[in-house]
């Protein structure tokens, strides 16, 4: 599996390249910003679009859907709680405040346990609702996890927002997460912590928010 992962736009946001090394097929996780600079990512791994997977629908997570879209035909999926936001008057407000473009609506929603195939790479749906209702983890099932807003390198996403609980992303984190091997890789959602990238068992025994 081919991973590689940007910080794009204005407020750190890590933008993530899925691809299959067989079959040279994509997803793009979260695309916020910058779509010239991801998909000249995507064009010199020889990398072709076939999603766009969204962790949830908070403007800075979805800024960059409709220049993508445009210009790979890519299909965008969601989960089936955030669905009606990426097209809500709300989040064009804010996009037209960070430089974004409304989002086209998603062509595929998901719920917890659905699986979406990228090549032959399986991307395991983890619903893990408390920063958003619908938030998202993906998990390629032994050495990944990309946990969006709801767990980052050190800290956890804010739930000051519409639709948000501390204690549901708590237990989220604490039984959704922690709950998966020791070694497995966290790929957050914001460049916000010390380091880019962390692991399961270093935010069990280090976060401070845990």
């Amino acid at each position: 599996m081919i991973v590689k992962q940007l910080e794009v736009g204005r407020l750190a946001v890590f933008s993530y390249v899925i691809g299959c090394e067989g079959t040279k097929r994509a997803a793009l996780i979260d695309p916020a910003a910058d779509a010239d600079r991801i998909l000249a990512q995507v064009s010199s791994l020889g990398l072709t679009v076939d999603c766009v997977i969204n962790t949830h629908a908070h403007p800075d997570h979805i800024s960059g859907n409709a220049d993508i879209v445009e210009r790979t035909k890519a299909t965008i999926i969601i989960h089936e709680a955030e669905a009606s936001w990426l097209t809500s008057l709300a989040n064009k407000a804010f996009l037209k405040m960070i430089g974004g473009r409304i989002s086209p609506a998603a062509d595929r929603t998901v719920k917890d346990g659905d699986t979406i195939s990228v090549g032959n790479v399986t991307l395991s749906v983890i619903h893990t609702p408390g920063h958003s209702p619908g938030s998202i983890c993906l998990y390629d099932g032994h050495e990944y996890l990309v946990t969006g807003d709801t767990l980052f390198a050190g800290g956890v996403g804010r739930t000051d927002l519409p639709g948000g609980s501390m204690k549901t992303m708590m237990a989220s984190i604490r039984e959704r997460i922690l709950t998966l091997p020791d070694d497995t890789i966290i790929l957050p959602g914001h460049n916000y912590g010390p380091t880019p990238t962390s692991t399961v068992k270093v935010e069990r025994e280090n976060n401070p928010f845990l």
